[in-house]
């Protein structure tokens, strides 16, 4: 008798589990099935933007699985683009992750109803500049930080960096209790800086700072993992937001 397969973590069930073109007169008829896993590594690999190892710690199993679950998911994506089949996301072996094991509870689901008396708190930053997202974390001069609890907003208050720059400002955000970090381009060291105090990082995210974060709270947040800012060596009293960092030494 084969073992069965071990339970995944999952943690953000789809808001759509139905999908189908308008030629189809009905949709009754299933078609293309994807596991609800298989979904998930869509949505870690794909939209969150993780490596494949950071999936594969987040859902509980080896890289191996996580690279065939991909592969699976990719395929039938593919046919429904190509074919137009009807797709549903549904069935598999997995479970709703804890939001004290998940490595990103702001999207975590627990399974449980909306009256559950169980509260998160975190604190986000974001780089700071005249209400927006700053475009250069080693140069910001202040932060805004929010503080949430069970996916609100309850406070906020903006906090000066006092001239610190880039390999000071992890360790400044991480002695503040900080556990995520939205903020414009941002270079390779101060990345892994962050990656070392346990900072989540949303990097590549611009416009009004308080719309990012309640886009972030609600798993809309628009941003580019890969991000970077090579503009590091900057002339007496140049500052990368006056010249606009983020739309031309960052990609």
């Amino acid at each position: 008798m084969p073992r069965p397969n071990k339970p995944r973590r999952v943690c953000r069930l789809p808001a759509c589990t139905h999908f189908y073109s308008q030629e189809q007169v009905s949709h009754t008829h299933q078609g293309l099935l994807i596991s609800v896993e298989e979904y998930e590594t869509i949505r870690l690999l794909d939209y969150m933007g993780m490596t494949q190892q950071e999936a594969a710690a987040q859902m509980g199993t080896g890289r191996t699985t996580i690279q065939a679950l991909y592969t699976q998911a990719r395929r039938k994506l593919a046919r429904f683009l190509v074919e137009g089949t009807p797709l549903t996301i549904e069935g598999g072996s997995y479970q709703l992750c804890s939001r004290q094991r998940c490595s990103y509870p702001q999207n975590c689901q627990t399974g449980k109803t909306a009256s559950r008396k169980d509260t998160h708190t975190m604190k986000i930053a974001v780089t700071y500049e005249d209400g927006q997202v700053f475009q250069h974390f080693g140069h910001t001069q202040q932060f805004k930080v929010y503080n949430v609890e069970d996916g609100k907003i309850i406070s906020s208050e903006i906090v000066d960096t006092n001239g610190q720059g880039h390999g000071a400002l992890a360790g400044f955000l991480f002695g503040g209790g900080v556990d995520v970090l939205i903020c414009g381009g941002i270079g390779g060291g101060a990345r892994n800086a962050l990656a070392e105090a346990g900072i989540q990082l949303y990097p590549g995210a611009t416009g009004d700072a308080d719309a990012q974060v309640e886009s972030f709270l609600k798993g809309q947040l628009v941003y580019d993992p890969n991000t970077m800012c090579s503009h590091h060596s900057h002339e007496e009293g140049h500052s990368c937001g006056d010249h606009e960092c983020g739309s031309h030494s960052c990609h």
